[in-house]
């Protein structure tokens, strides 16, 4: 569709980063506002993760809603797509999901949140972010990536399996039943209905970035990736594009992470709520970078993030979407309870895990 919208100096990798960016400076607005992260929702404290969960889940809702609405209308397809190979990298996505659920308790922030926390002064954000940006580039394409392949190579052949439209039912059972229980667990999570509401919008993100990326800046002679909102990629790209951009162009996913910074950046301060953060001990700086580098290698094992992988991610209907979010969680769970166990049982604890320090 791009070469019919009449840009003759603009092309479609450069009209990706303008994309990128209004699609970043939304999310980056609305995810500050609402507090938009599935880890306050599995790890938050006691008296927030339900309403926590209802806002990510009020999200997703929608972004299964929209994304499934323009697969119907024919305007985008998944069957191309990575989350659709037929041979499923169970390993790889399993201890990549737990290793980044474990992180991102550690760093007490998913990398999205993190994202967003930078733009509203929290250098401890801003210093875990250069470390799982640098850990997801190592996994992708340095030292790390034989143990990525090596991983990645223990499959399991799901042939069309591997979407759940391809199941009894077809896409509209599953992607109703997926958005219906969303719904109805967010409705019930006591969460405020004008901040549902912003989550709603948070979601309706996802399918705008897939159309936006997928069909209207479609061109068969310059074709560029169909992508949405993700954040393990698109910050080892920002990291090496802002080190080497005479070599690297800018792509959607560097738009992306400018506008996510912008967005939270400006909220904030119109809202009041910058303030300039940063470590307050060297065990605590450990903790963080530990859990920045766990984030880093398993977001590319999984094949993305709690945003990537799960608000993207699912709403395509992919099993290995779904796998990787649910190893996530699972993976953030049993951090969480091993933390907590630590503090119950009176133990030195690290002074980072006290809620004096968080970085959501």
């Amino acid at each position: 569709m791009f070469e019919s919208l009449g840009f003759e100096s603009t092309t479609p990798q450069q009209a990706a980063v303008i994309l990128g960016l209004l699609v970043g400076l939304a999310f980056g607005a609305l995810a500050e506002v609402t507090r938009f992260c599935i880890r306050r929702g599995i790890a938050g404290p006691a008296g927030e993760r339900r309403p926590a969960l209802g806002v990510w889940l009020a999200a997703l809702a929608f972004a299964v809603i929209g994304t499934q609405a323009a697969v119907a209308a024919g305007l985008i397809s998944f069957e191309e797509h990575r989350f659709m190979a037929p041979d499923l990298p169970w390993l790889a996505i399993s201890l990549g999901g737990l290793a980044f659920g474990a992180g991102m308790v550690l760093t007490r922030g998913c990398v999205s949140r993190l994202t967003v926390l930078s733009g509203t002064g929290n250098l401890r954000a801003v210093f875990v972010l250069l470390v799982f940006a640098i850990v997801a580039h190592a996994t992708l394409k340095g030292v790390l990536a034989p143990v990525r392949v090596g991983l990645g190579s223990v499959t399991a052949p799901l042939g069309d399996s591997v979407s759940l439209a391809n199941l009894p039912g077809g896409a509209p059972l599953w992607a109703g039943l997926i958005a219906f229980s969303a719904l109805a667990y967010a409705w019930r999570s006591g969460a405020n209905r004008g901040t549902l509401a912003l989550a709603a919008l948070v979601g309706l993100l996802v399918p705008l970035a897939w159309v936006g990326t997928g069909y209207v800046l479609f061109d068969e002679f310059d074709p560029i990736a169909m992508e949405s909102l993700s954040f393990t990629s698109p910050s080892a790209e920002t990291l090496f594009w802002g080190i080497a951009s005479s070599a690297i162009p800018a792509g959607f996913g560097v738009g992306l992470i400018g506008g996510v910074v912008v967005g939270a950046l400006v909220l904030s301060l119109l809202g009041g709520r910058f303030k300039w953060q940063s470590f307050s001990s060297p065990r605590e700086t450990g903790r963080y970078v530990t859990g920045g580098a766990l984030m880093g290698f398993g977001g590319v094992l999984a094949g993305g993030c709690t945003v990537g992988a799960g608000l993207s991610g699912i709403p395509s209907l992919s099993v290995a979407a779904l796998l990787a979010l649910a190893a996530i969680v699972v993976g953030g769970l049993l951090t969480n309870r091993v933390l907590s166990g630590r503090q119950t049982s009176g133990s030195d604890a690290p002074a980072a895990i006290q809620p004096t320090q968080p970085a959501e």
